[in-house]
């Protein structure tokens, strides 16, 4: 059996292709290395995954990781798939190396994933060649659902909404000050924590306040991460992510903006990784 796993910060969605092709479909949470170690990752897939599969019968494990760009990172992962999948090849990967092969196969792009956080690569058909460097939640996720919540929240925080737009964002989640800190400063996952306002975005785009929030922030992903490739004019740009995905009509109107391409918007990799990999 293979198994293929995508992870974002946020949620992995796994494949399972048995001998006789048949595939089903899991999802667990997220595991991003940066704020989950080995031991806290293989008690979440032993209480959440494997009592839906029989692990021993997995011959090959393909992990595409969020935060899983350098050796730390990635043996953090991949010392927990070893220590459940005995039987299996374990390898992983980076999730942009992922979005790139579901999205492109073997064909040269740009990749993008927008989500909870965000991250561009230039694509040459079989590996990254370049990237731009990741700074995470606090200094970088430009166009991501982290950096629309952090400008929500701080906006909130400081008073500064519009009446409109603060009210309908408290009648909606009733946070209290104290809570939103707590949940930034001290409990995990604060990334996933800012991103959770997508919704509220969604639901209130057509308010002059909330577009222009996601218009900037797309304009500052083009700027910060798009535009600096030397080629970016020339080669498509391929997009994946849910940010990406519901809000692909002002993604495309900036990208135009910006003289970019953009060929495909998928909200998640995981059936083009299938395809990838499929026997």
């Amino acid at each position: 059996m293979i198994l293929i796993a995508d992870s974002g910060s946020t949620k992995t969605d796994w494949k399972l292709i048995n001998a006789q092709k048949e595939v089903r479909n899991f999802q667990t949470i997220g595991f991003n290395p940066y704020f989950i170690d080995s031991k806290n990752i293989e008690k979440i897939l032993r209480k959440d995954l494997i009592p839906k599969i029989d692990c021993i019968s997995v011959k090959k494990l393909y992990y595409y990781g969020a935060g899983c760009s350098s050796k730390q990172k990635y043996d953090i992962v991949a010392k927990a798939l070893n220590n459940i999948f005995v039987n299996a090849d374990v390898i992983v990967e980076h999730d942009l190396l992922g979005a790139s092969r579901a999205l492109c196969g073997r064909s040269e792009a740009i990749v993008c994933i927008l989500g909870t956080g965000s991250s561009s690569g230039y694509y040459d058909g079989k590996n990254i060649i370049e990237n731009m460097p990741l700074f995470g939640y606090m200094f970088g996720d430009e166009g991501s659902g982290a950096q629309f919540g952090k400008i929500l929240i701080n906006a909130y925080l400081k008073n500064e909404l519009p009446t409109e737009i603060k009210n309908a964002f408290y009648k909606k989640y009733k946070l209290s000050n104290e809570y939103i800190l707590d949940c930034v400063y001290n409990r995990s996952y604060p990334n996933r924590f800012l991103a959770s306002f997508g919704m509220f975005f969604s639901e209130n785009i057509k308010n002059p306040y909330i577009y222009n929030i996601v218009e900037s922030c797309f304009e500052s992903f083009f700027y910060y991460q798009i535009c600096r490739y030397s080629n970016y004019k020339s080669v498509p740009v391929n997009c994946v992510g849910s940010i990406a995905f519901y809000f692909k009509e002002i993604l495309k109107k900036v990208a135009k903006k910006n003289n970019v391409i953009i060929k495909k918007i998928v909200k998640s990799p995981i059936q083009g990784l299938m395809e990838y990999h499929k026997p």
